[in-house]
């Protein structure tokens, strides 16, 4: 009996070993294409990473070697300059050349830039509505119907500097003679969850120096000439003549008694 189980046990991992050998017969190319599958996934992975790193590494390289250049206009061209395959890279050159262009005392052209980029295909929608919010900042559009619509795309609820965008409505607004329409528009900015703190606190300054009866000043201030008096200094004193001793040793008009005076040479 003991005998007979083994050899059936025997036969069993037999046809089971058999079993396995055709299953891995037939299906074992498909288990190392798998592997060979994972395997390579991780390599590309791995190389692919490393290669964006070291993109990288060399668009920020150029970036800060352009900005060591003292000059303006050199750091503009050496920006200019600057190759990238990133998107990103690409918005963040373009808005730190309009920077600079803006340090030099051009902002017509900086936002000109800011809104060539802002027209780039397939852009993100965070980095067009910040082109267009700085452009709008640095020279607003000539027609109000058109600088009214861009603010209006940006300020839509959910969009990343929508309360920014209404903080220059309200400016707009105020500007044209709209000091109700503008001061709601504060207000809501202050009970507005989506602004920092920072912005609401400047809307609740705009709020009280409005309804002070400021006003929106386009024109730059003057500033105060100032004016040096003239300043007449007196004359100086002429010296006083040298007084002499005459032969008795006292100077003149000064009157000594004989008696007592010392002789020269005493």
């Amino acid at each position: 009996m003991a005998n007979t189980d083994s050899f059936v046990d025997e036969v069993t991992e037999e046809v089971r070993r058999d079993r396995l050998f055709n299953l891995f017969k037939k299906w074992g190319w498909l288990a190392a294409l798998i592997v060979i599958g994972i395997v390579g996934a991780a390599a590309w992975n791995e190389y692919r990473t490393a290669t964006e790193q070291a993109a990288a590494q060399n668009f920020g390289d150029s970036v800060i070697a352009a900005l060591d250049n003292e000059d303006a206009a050199e750091r503009i061209a050496a920006l200019e300059a600057i190759t990238s395959d990133n998107q990103g890279a690409d918005a963040l050159l373009e808005m730190m050349i309009a920077a600079e262009e803006t340090a030099a005392e051009d902002p017509e052209a900086a936002a000109q830039r800011l809104r060539n980029l802002a027209d780039m295909p397939d852009l993100l929608p965070r980095y067009r509505d910040l082109a267009l919010l700085k452009a709008h900042l640095l020279a607003p559009p000539a027609s109000e119907a058109e600088a009214d619509a861009i603010l209006a795309a940006i300020a839509t609820p959910g969009r990343p500097y929508a309360a920014l965008a209404r903080e220059q409505q309200a400016i707009a607004l105020i500007s044209r003679g709209d000091i109700t329409g503008g001061t709601d528009i504060l207000r809501e900015l202050e009970r507005d969850a989506a602004a920092t703190p920072g912005l609401q606190q400047r809307a609740s300054q705009l709020i009280v120096a409005f309804e002070a009866g400021s006003i929106l000043i386009d024109e730059p201030i003057a500033e105060p000439e100032l004016v040096v008096p003239d300043v007449v200094l007196p004359p100086e004193p002429d010296s006083a003549p040298e007084e002499t001793e005459d032969q008795t040793g006292t100077a003149p008009g000064e009157t000594t008694d004989d008696a007592t005076a010392p002789a020269i040479g005493e």
